[in-house]
C-alpha cells in the first residue's frame, strides 16, 4: 500500500517494496506509481523499490508556479532523503530518464546508478512535433479512451496491439480513479521537451545504461545513443523488436537487463 512522503513542502505518494538495495523508480508522462508494477512485482526479492507520482500526476499535487524538470528532480531528491535513502540506483523512462538525468546532475550523490530507458538529451523536430501531436490530441479527442487508444499507437508495438495488451492497459487507465487534468498533462510535456542536457551530461559520473525500442518512434535509438556517447563510460543497447516502454511489454527480460547492471554495478562499486 502506499502513502504520502512529505518533502520539502510537497505530500509525495509513493510506494515502497521489497529488501535490499534501493532503487528509485521515476515515471514519464501522467505515469504514476502502477507504470511500474511489473517492476515492484518482479525486483522486490532483491531489492527496496521506491516509486512515486510525479508532481501533478496520480494522488501528488501540482503547486502553484512554472513546472521544470529540474523542480522534479528536486522532487525526487526530497523524496529520498524523507526516506532516509543515502543513495540509491535510479531508473527512469522516457520523461523520467530526463529527470533522472538532472537527479543525477543536482544531486550526484544521491545516484548509485543510471538506467535511462527512452531517453533523449534534447528533443530534435520530429520529437517536438511529436509534443505538438499529443496537445493537440489530448484537447481534441472525442473521450478519453479514444485519446489513450491515440497516444498508445506512438507508445506501444503494433504486437501488443494486436494481442490484446494495449487493450488491458487502455481499461486500466479508464478505471483508474485519479486521472491526471489536460493542463497537468501539458504542464509535464512542455517541461520535459523544452529541456536540454545536452552541454552538462559528460558531468554525470556514475555507472549508466541507456536503453532503447528498436521501434520506438518518440525516443528513437539514436536520439538515445547520443545520451550514451555523452556520459563517460556509459553502455548502450537497443532492444530491437520493442517500442517505447519494453518494461511493460516484456517485463522479464527488461527486469533481467537492469538487475544485471545493477548487480554488475554493486560488484564493481564493492
Amino acid at each position: 500500500m502506499g502513502r504520502y512522503v512529505r518533502a520539502d513542502g510537497l505530500d509525495i505518494w509513493t510506494e515502497q517494496v521489497g529488501t535490499g538495495p534501493d532503487v528509485l523508480l521515476v515515471g514519464g508522462l501522467g505515469d504514476t506509481v502502477e507504470s511500474w508494477q511489473f517492476q515492484l512485482d518482479g525486483l522486490a526479492d532483491r531489492y527496496r523499490l521506491t516509486a512515486f507520482d510525479n508532481r501533478g500526476a496520480g494522488r501528488t499535487t501540482m503547486p502553484e508556479g512554472p513546472v521544470s524538470v529540474g523542480a522534479m528532480a528536486d522532487d525526487a531528491a526530497a523524496l529520498l532523503r524523507a526516506l532516509d535513502i543515502p543513495s540509491a540506483h535510479v531508473a527512469g523512462f522516457s520523461g523520467g530518464s530526463v529527470i533522472s538525468q538532472e537527479l543525477a546532475l543536482r544531486h550526484p550523490r544521491l545516484v548509485r546508478s543510471l538506467v535511462l530507458q527512452s531517453t533523449w538529451s534534447a528533443p530534435d523536430a520530429y520529437l517536438r512535433r511529436w509534443g505538438r501531436f499529443v496537445r493537440w490530441l489530448v484537447e481534441t479527442a472525442p473521450g478519453e479512451r479514444a485519446f489513450l487508444e491515440g497516444f498508445f499507437l506512438d507508445i506501444y508495438t503494433a504486437r501488443a496491439h494486436n494481442d490484446g495488451t494495449v487493450d488491458r492497459f487502455v481499461e486500466d487507465a479508464l478505471a483508474f480513479p485519479h486521472k491526471q487534468t489536460t493542463e497537468n498533462l501539458k504542464r509535464f510535456l512542455d517541461a520535459v521537451l523544452d529541456h536540454d542536457t545536452t552541454n552538462r551530461l559528460p558531468d554525470i559520473d556514475v555507472p549508466t545504461l541507456v536503453l532503447a525500442g528498436g521501434r520506438d518512434s518518440t525516443s528513437r535509438p539514436e536520439l538515445c545513443r547520443a545520451v550514451a556517447d555523452a556520459i563517460p563510460g556509459a553502455r548502450f543497447a537497443v532492444m530491437e523488436e520493442e517500442a517505447h516502454q519494453p518494461f511493460q511489454e516484456v517485463p522479464d527480460e527488461w527486469n533481467a537487463r537492469v538487475d544485471a547492471f545493477w548487480q554488475e554495478t554493486r560488484t564493481r562499486t564493492a
